[in-house]
């Protein structure tokens, strides 16, 4: 159990791992699906090479839709695009290299489908098989041209009565199977030299500008994150307080109207409850939260985060948000920033 809690909090604690945990679960999913896919051409001249096209390419896509949405970052890094420019001016380098990083991880899941797919030669057979070139296979020189095409479309239906047991047939099927494998092979190679030319070039280069962008754009992944958790712990700070602030103001109209219970003639005030965050070293862990205490506040504090976020200088004025402060909170050793991310 020690090593499973170690394995999730090691994912939870980097969004980058949980990326590449996400893009890996797609990938085994992708085997999973294809292995699962009862495969069936219609062995139409017409629809063989739409229906083998599209079962080639259509899942690629949906899965590479799947692993934009997967991924947290592509919603961060539109975000960070589209965002008004304010106090923080916006770096073109920092957007590309998370462009980069979403792309390289949706990409995993559909080049495995596209891989399996040619490896095992099926759905190539099925699109190419009225394409072949008849003259290549001596056994198709005695048929008319009709009866060629009407043939070839047979091909990748092994128990039709036109090609049971026909030379030509397989001939034609092991061709075609061959020639499909031979790409999906040679997909397969040119990534592997990519990916290696990749981590073994990469030192030989200056890291400045990859260590800086992979540096901002962790940044702006966390900083959405913290703002996200503290809006979270200020909600339920503001909804504590104003179910007190209820109950404080009901207690006149209580009295008023004789509802105070009465035990031995004595009357029992109601109990005090503390304001949330009081206690031993309550009294100024949520004083930076509890500034802010009206809906007015609230809004005017989350469109100026949107419009104008702060510049990325903590020495800076903390005055330019129109009175709203914005120094970093001070938090008490040992407090544990709130787990939620919605708000």
């Amino acid at each position: 159990m020690d090593k499973f809690r170690m394995i999730f909090q090691h994912f939870q604690s980097s969004s980058e791992s949980v990326m590449n945990g996400i893009c890996l679960l797609l990938a085994i999913v992708t085997v999973k699906l294809y292995s699962s896919f009862d495969f069936n051409c219609p062995c139409l001249a017409r629809y063989n090479a739409l229906y083998g096209l599209g079962l080639l390419l259509m899942p690629p896509l949906a899965l590479f839709l799947c692993g934009l949405l997967a991924n947290r970052q592509s919603v961060v890094m539109v975000e960070e695009w589209r965002r008004p420019v304010g106090h923080r001016r916006k770096d073109p380098g920092i957007i590309r290299y998370m462009c980069s990083s979403v792309l390289q991880r949706a990409l995993a899941a559909p080049l495995v489908w596209i891989l399996l797919a040619l490896l095992d030669g099926k759905c190539f057979v099925c699109a190419f098989s009225s394409s072949v070139d008849p003259e290549k296979f001596l056994d198709l020189a005695n048929m008319t041209p009709s009866q060629v095409q009407l043939f070839l479309a047979k091909v990748p239906c092994k128990e039709d009565e036109l090609v049971r047991d026909s030379p030509a047939r397989k001939a034609v099927s092991r061709y075609l199977r061959c020639l499909s494998q031979a790409i999906g092979w040679s997909i397969t190679l040119l990534l592997i030299i990519a990916a290696f030319l990749a981590r073994c070039l990469r030192p030989c280069f200056d890291q400045t500008v990859l260590l800086k962008r992979r540096y901002w754009s962790n940044y702006v992944d966390l900083e959405q994150k913290l703002f996200d958790e503290t809006c979270c712990e200020h909600a339920r700070d503001f909804a504590h307080r104003c179910v007190l602030h209820f109950f404080a103001s009901m207690q006149s109209e209580m009295r008023a109207w004789g509802l105070r219970q009465e035990t031995g003639g004595r009357h029992l005030e109601p109990p005090e409850v503390p304001e949330p965050g009081e206690g031993l070293d309550g009294h100024s862990v949520k004083a930076h939260l509890r500034a802010i205490s009206s809906r007015e506040q609230v809004d005017h504090l989350l469109s100026s985060w949107y419009s104008s976020k702060p510049p990325l200088n903590l020495a800076s004025s903390p005055g330019f948000w129109g009175g709203l402060s914005h120094r970093a909170p001070m938090v008490a050793p040992g407090t544990r920033l709130s787990q939620h991310t919605d708000v």
